[in-house]
């Protein structure tokens, strides 16, 4: 990567997807498959290598590295995400909700209008899904067991969520070292519960950048609203560098994702799918 690349593109990127589909027009939780390949070229083309997220976490070699990782786990990751990855030559990282997962539910906060409209989208992985694609490369890490807001619980119950999701999902990939805090909240309280839990890496969307922690590590999600600008601008090494200063913190607690308990650090979109 040549200087004019270095100075475009920075050195780690941490991306989060939800789901890749072309019938689910959510503008918060779902992209188009052509945006998603789209974008995986341009990054390959970049210089960039992939990897799974813990790789890129303790990633210490000079090449730029990306983690393209996936929150709450839907069937798009395996129907349709998975195979474009492949063609890359790239492995994934799914976070897994693992109460609807597992028990063949439901996301509580989901809409059962919508639900009923994009039933097979909304699904989660089985576990015979997930073990595949811990097979293929992948990593499998926790999403919580309920996707609950995990600052909201007491003790026992975050403990619960924590220690038993990881558990789960270890007797399926064979182990689980990586937690996305649900609504992308990082909490100093649920962060720590997480490393007392086992969990060597964490993420969330929520907070400024940071290297320093593994259990705080910064990633950004690229949603369906976002065209090509809005992803070049996300994917850009000013917008990391603008990530570290104080103005971030202003402009997310702006938004209501700084972990406050009122609010809830539920991102708009995910706020119109819950449950009345």
């Amino acid at each position: 990567m040549g200087l004019r690349e270095r100075l475009r593109w920075p050195p780690k990127l941490l991306l989060c997807f939800h789901a890749v589909d072309d019938t689910w027009a959510d503008p918060s939780l779902s992209v188009r498959a052509e945006t998603f390949a789209r974008l995986l070229q341009t990054l390959d083309a970049a210089g960039y290598r992939g990897a799974t997220f813990s790789s890129v976490v303790g990633w210490r070699q000079r090449q730029p590295v990306v983690a393209i990782t996936f929150d709450d786990a839907f069937t798009s990751v395996a129907r349709i995400a998975a195979p474009i990855l492949e063609r890359v030559g790239w492995p994934g990282t799914v976070f897994v909700p693992t109460e609807p997962a597992l028990e063949g539910g439901w996301m509580y906060w989901i809409d059962p209008a919508v639900r009923a409209e994009h039933a097979e989208a909304m699904r989660q992985l089985s576990a015979e899904q997930l073990s595949a694609l811990a097979e293929a490369g992948w990593e499998i890490g926790s999403h919580s067991r309920t996707h609950r807001l995990l600052s909201r619980l007491d003790d026992e119950e975050l403990g619960a969520e924590l220690s038993l999701s990881r558990a789960e999902l270890a007797g399926i990939a064979g182990a689980c070292t990586a937690i996305s805090y649900p609504w992308g909240e990082v909490d100093p309280r649920v962060v720590d519960a997480a490393r007392q839990a086992g969990y060597a890496s964490g993420t969330g969307l929520a907070g400024r950048y940071r290297w320093d922690d593994p259990m705080v590590m910064p990633r950004i999600a690229i949603d369906g609203v976002d065209g090509a600008f809005r992803t070049a601008l996300k994917t850009s090494r000013p917008f990391w560098l603008a990530r570290r200063t104080p103005a971030w913190s202003l402009l997310e607690r702006a938004r209501g994702l700084t972990g406050d308990r009122d609010r809830g650090a539920v991102p708009l979109g995910a706020r119109l799918l819950r449950r009345r």
